[in-house]
């Protein structure tokens, strides 16, 4: 049964990359125009046009999803969400189904792909976590697209979580940043991401229900960023734990 199950887990990877690719392309050029267009109604338009294609994409795999918590973004505030992180299936998956325009915190590497890295660039602000440099200007970046109504979204653990705990320990970047403008932070967390693309395993892929759950937002006033951070991660925690 093993065999028959990474067989065809390695033939839906191919049925995933195929339909990946040509459902990317019919959408390209529509998300290329939101380039033209002021802030935050580009990125508007932008988050419009990739939630198609996630809506599309997902169920051309088997992996419908579904969302909760979207009652918690209130009309009118900007807030930064953090999310945890298990796959490549992450970022594709949450940013379409964030209410409004928001942008990701991303590797710079990925824009270095033909025509893909032109749509990643629109969706992120942009870092090379190896240059101290790369890191200061991306918190700038990051405030100016606050500062626009534009939700950060950024992935605290700040790479894919290989362990067997719920969470790996939070990087600071998220809660200084929301200390420092203000912002409340909304908790986001996804389930089964690592169950259809497991991080561990190559050329992977399995039919599985996603989730997201977007949870009640917290106030970055009258707290210091590591008491944020502490309080994030314990909920976060606590929350993955009771509902796998």
């Amino acid at each position: 049964m093993k065999f028959i199950k990474d067989l065809f887990a390695r033939i839906w990877a191919l049925w995933g990359i195929i339909s990946f690719i040509v459902t990317f392309l019919v959408i390209f050029l529509p998300a290329m125009v939101t380039y033209a267009l002021p802030q935050p109604q580009g990125q508007q338009l932008f988050i419009r046009i990739s939630k198609i294609w996630m809506e599309v994409w997902l169920n051309l795999i088997l992996c419908p999803l579904t969302v909760k918590g979207k009652e918690h973004f209130q009309a009118g505030e900007t807030y930064i969400v953090t999310c945890n992180h298990n796959t490549l299936l992450d970022v594709p998956v949450t940013c379409p189904y964030i209410p409004g325009a928001n942008k990701t915190i991303a590797k710079k590497s990925f824009t270095k792909v033909p025509l893909f890295g032109l749509f990643y660039r629109k969706g992120s602000v942009l870092v090379d976590r190896n240059n101290d440099a790369s890191r200061r200007k991306s918190f700038e970046e990051m405030k100016k697209t606050l500062a626009q109504h534009i939700h950060m979204i950024i992935y605290p653990e700040g790479t894919r979580n290989r362990t067997n705990d719920p969470l790996k320990t939070f990087h600071d970047g998220a809660f200084k940043l929301a200390t420092v403008t203000k912002k409340s932070i909304i908790p986001c967390v996804l389930f089964n991401t690592s169950k259809a693309l497991p991080v561990n395993r190559f050329f992977y892929l399995l039919p599985y229900k996603l989730e997201i759950h977007f949870l009640p937002a917290l106030s970055s006033e009258n707290t210091t960023s590591k008491e944020l951070k502490d309080k994030v991660f314990r909920i976060m925690w606590d929350y993955y734990s009771s509902h796998q």
